[in-house]
């Protein structure tokens, strides 16, 4: 394959993780979770005790990140500096903050440069977040908008955390957060050209069938693919 550029939004719980990880895997493909690049920013913010109110101070912290990704689906190792935060960033004290970043514009700006670039660099890749399809890579061969019912994703979002978050702390985490984020970007109505695949009903395995057909399919009419 030389250049298979797969876009996939959704919102909190929708599995796009999981999903597209799986389905990078399947066809070879590198995989990018640019939501993770997020929540690294604000580990980074934290960890250098910036103000998350402070728009310029988080834009300054976020244009210094070291961070470092990696977009290999089998091996997913995200490091800012000398620390290895993969696990960190999952923590219910980065969801709940993520927003902060990820709703500046000038953090945000900075970030989707960086996503492009290691886009570009991968060539054949899945590429997941809330506006791949929209800004990041809107030319992306496959476009898809991962969705699910409010109810589906608070199930998998509490099973993501082992059961140890109240209903009122998924709600938080899944609900809330979408709604701030939502002003940053539009990730829950398929723009032109954006294919819908609402997950509520699947299973992991036929999510993940649905979409590797569509990246098969893809590349059975591009001859060039």
């Amino acid at each position: 394959m030389s250049r298979l550029i797969v876009a996939v939004d959704g919102p909190s719980g929708s599995g796009k993780s999981s999903v597209c990880r799986a389905a990078a895997k399947t066809v070879g493909a590198a995989y990018l979770d640019t939501g993770a690049m997020y929540r690294a920013a604000t580990w980074y913010c934290l960890d250098q005790d910036v103000d998350l109110d402070d728009e310029d101070a988080v834009a300054l912290a976020v244009e210094s990140l070291p961070l470092c990704i990696s977009t290999d689906p089998d091996h997913q190792v995200i490091t800012v500096g000398e620390t290895d935060v993969t696990a960190e960033i999952r923590e219910a004290r980065i969801s709940e903050k993520v927003s902060e970043v990820a709703t500046n514009r000038r953090a945000r700006s900075l970030l989707i440069a960086a996503q492009r670039q290691l886009i570009d660099d991968a060539g054949f890749v899945v590429a997941e977040g809330r506006d791949i399809t929209s800004v990041v890579a809107p030319d992306a061969q496959v476009r898809v908008l991962l969705t699910a019912s409010a109810e589906a994703r608070l199930r998998r979002r509490g099973l993501q955390m082992g059961g140890t978050q109240s209903e009122q702390d998924l709600k938080v985490q899944v609900l809330e957060r979408d709604k701030k984020d939502s002003a940053a970007s539009n990730f829950t109505e398929a723009a032109d050209g954006v294919a819908v695949l609402d997950s509520s009903d699947l299973t992991l395995e036929e999510t993940v069938e649905a979409l590797v057909g569509r990246i098969q399919g893809a590349a059975s009419h591009d001859p060039a693919l």
